[in-house]
């Protein structure tokens, strides 16, 4: 049954393990509450550096943090959909699942690399080590993605047998 597992497949799985059940519950408290769901531990920063550096106003600071929750729901949905189509082994052996863990991989390296710059200028050093985790985590599984690809099947080479004196080699001739 595990045969035609590689790395990067079962890389991607353990990252979706983790990155769903977090980043989904971060989001849903941003959506039910956005400003104590944007002040809570995993946003902080975000939250911080909004209100600091860029000065937004209440009603500003609650469509960034709806922006952060659909960012984040965003990769939740494409390690969901990577998930789904690990399951599928023809998309397995071929590599189909690779576009959604990309997808994944790279929305939530741009989400954590924002957030630990963000966090470095507030000074929110449990935070910067939270997203500088979660970018580290992300960018070593595409490095695993680009290095590791799908073995493709030999393709059979058909070789043309030489004519021999019996066979003719005029198209006319049938």
């Amino acid at each position: 049954m595990f045969r035609n597992w590689r790395i990067d497949l079962v890389n991607g799985a353990l990252l979706a393990a983790y990155f769903i059940p977090a980043w989904a519950q971060v989001a849903f408290n941003i959506i039910v509450a956005p400003v104590h769901g944007l002040y809570e531990r995993p946003s902080v920063a975000v939250a911080l550096f909004l209100s600091d550096h860029l000065q937004m106003a209440g009603m500003d600071t609650v469509r960034a943090a709806w922006l952060l929750a659909l960012g984040r729901l965003t990769v939740v949905a494409f390690f969901a959909i990577y998930l789904v189509l690990l399951c599928i082994p023809r998309v397995r052996r071929s590599g189909g699942s690779d576009e959604a863990l990309g997808v994944a991989l790279a929305i939530g390296s741009l989400i954590s690399f924002a957030s630990m710059v963000m966090a470095s200028k507030v000074g929110e050093m449990a935070a910067l080590r939270l997203h500088a985790t979660e970018l580290l985590l992300l960018l070593g599984a595409a490095i695993v993605m680009v290095i590791e690809r799908p073995v493709t099947a030999p393709r059979a080479v058909h070789a043309t047998a030489p004519l021999g004196l019996e066979q003719p080699e005029l198209l006319h001739n049938p």
